[in-house]
């Protein structure tokens, strides 16, 4: 266990992991990070995406998150995320239904907030459905 760094995953909604990883790949506002054991600290925001989290056996385990930040420390990563999900347990319809419903806010647009949540909305959606559809690559079908 010497090669490996401790993660957390928690949401508002409560914890999501919690355990020891050999790697992990989180998606920064600027671009992904791949963090290792004895990573230099840094605390950084989070956008929309998947977490990866490749535990010792060598299973990869995906997660959803709709943004927030990570704390990232020689021994230790906690991902705090606003919302967030095992990819397993994303639901494609409702993603594809939210997609749909932020594209048509986006063309009707009416006010410059009502266009940014649409935005952020949209972006929530796609990272779901990448997510989703990752997953199914993984699993061969």
């Amino acid at each position: 266990m010497a090669n490996t760094i401790h993660v957390d995953i928690v949401s508002a909604e409560g914890e999501i992991f919690s355990g020891p990883a050999e790697m992990v790949f989180v998606p920064a506002v600027m671009g992904d990070i791949g963090i290792a054991p004895r990573h230099a600290p840094l605390l950084t925001a989070l956008r929309a995406g998947e977490v990866r989290v490749k535990t010792p056996g060598g299973e990869e385990q995906l997660f959803w998150i709709g943004g927030g930040g990570v704390e990232i420390q020689p021994k230790m990563v906690t991902v705090l995320a606003d919302t967030a999900a095992r990819a397993r347990d994303l639901d494609e319809a409702a993603a594809l239904s939210a997609k749909q419903r932020a594209e048509e806010m986006l063309r009707d647009r009416t006010g410059a907030m009502e266009v940014a949540e649409a935005q952020a909305e949209l972006a929530r959606a796609a990272a779901q459905l990448k997510a989703i559809e990752k997953l199914r690559k993984m699993k061969g079908g």
